[in-house]
């Protein structure tokens, strides 16, 4: 059952176990890294032995944990379920999903039955069909088409390989790549059961009294419903795909808006930022430059647009390298063509 809502209170008590004091900042399982950037605030990534692709977010209490993104697959999502152990006994009553994206949402199947689902309305639509069978859209398949052919090359590579260090790597890259196949076909989309349009508050109860965790929807971007998630006393917000510390895909952007959102996420105030891909953040610079970015994208897509040239072409001729001291993977002319096809397909509307 669908339930709407705009604001939510829980009350969490965060309480660090004597066991993580005595180990630190720094807590791995078999496939996850837990990394604490302030009291019971831990960054999640991959440590490689299972195929996650995106970042996670857990703030862990005395009686609950919430969790926000689920990873790639559900096999992804229950290796981090069967992880969070490492930090915390208690169980999860929320997940947040900062986007619908395969790679942060197509793990919400594997959270245990009446754990409460929190996303934006598109989010909701998107996973639960209104808008189309996101399996069959060009995202998904650009990233997942081409696995069996990873999978394939990899295991040539590692049949020819003379070096037994190297064949050992290349098997591995092989068996991680093999599982992630393998899940790929699990997957059944799994909507948010709780949304919001504009902002959500969560309340959780602290040492020294209240903490906010603000949910907050700043208008569309890298996808129409990208839900950053704040925490004021902390000065820490959680960006999803929204913004990393490179260029984001734009696959499903809206890339004229983009700029004007990520003024909303500025008008936080924050000093660290987790973004959905990449290590923990402690400069705004980055934004700004990827402001630039995106109005000067913009602009020049439109004119090869005014001039009839077709979009791969446009792609393929499009100049970003006066860009290229702010992100390091530009190295010449050209476009991800998603990205000018998403832009196009804006122009024709």
């Amino acid at each position: 059952m669908h339930i709407r809502k705009t604001i939510a209170a829980f009350s969490i008590l965060l309480l660090m176990p004597a066991l993580l004091l005595a180990q630190g900042r720094v807590v791995e399982s078999d496939s996850h890294r837990f990394e604490e950037v302030a009291d019971a605030v831990w960054l999640v990534t991959g440590t490689g032995s299972v195929y996650t692709m995106s970042n996670a977010m857990v703030l862990v209490g005395a009686f609950d944990t919430l969790v926000v993104d689920s990873h790639v697959t559900p096999a992804a999502s229950r290796a981090l379920l069967d992880s969070i152990p490492v930090i915390t006994d208690k169980p999860i009553r929320y997940l947040v999903n900062s986007h619908y994206h395969f790679d942060h949402a197509h793990g919400n199947q594997s959270f245990p039955e009446g754990i409460e689902i929190i996303g934006h309305e598109f989010t909701r639509k998107k996973l639960n069909g209104e808008l189309g069978n996101v399996l069959e859209e060009s995202t998904f398949k650009s990233f997942s088409d081409p696995v069996p052919a990873t999978v394939a090359n990899l295991q040539r590579q590692a049949a020819a390989e003379p070096d037994p260090a190297r064949k050992a790597q290349l098997q591995e890259r092989h068996r991680v790549q093999s599982d992630y196949l393998d899940a790929i076909g699990e997957v059944q989309p799994t909507p948010p059961n709780i949304t919001l349009e504009t902002k959500m508050t969560l309340f959780q109860v602290v040492d020294d009294g209240s903490r906010e965790i603000q949910l907050h929807h700043f208008g569309r971007a890298h996808t129409g419903g990208d839900v950053v998630i704040y925490l004021p006393q902390d000065k820490v917000v959680f960006t999803g795909d929204m913004m990393l510390p490179g260029l984001a895909y734009m696959g499903d952007g809206h890339v004229n808006e983009w700029p004007a959102t990520l003024d909303g996420l500025l008008s936080l105030d924050f000093d660290t930022w987790l973004p959905g891909h990449g290590p923990v953040m402690r400069t705004k610079e980055p934004v700004w430059n990827f402001q630039a970015y995106l109005r000067d994208l913009w602009a020049k897509t439109l004119l090869m647009h005014s001039r009839g040239v077709s979009a791969d072409q446009a792609a393929q001729q499009i100049d970003m390298t006066n860009h290229s001291q702010n992100f390091a993977q530009i190295r010449g002319a050209g476009v991800d063509p998603r990205a000018i096809r998403r832009i196009y397909q804006l122009l024709d509307q």
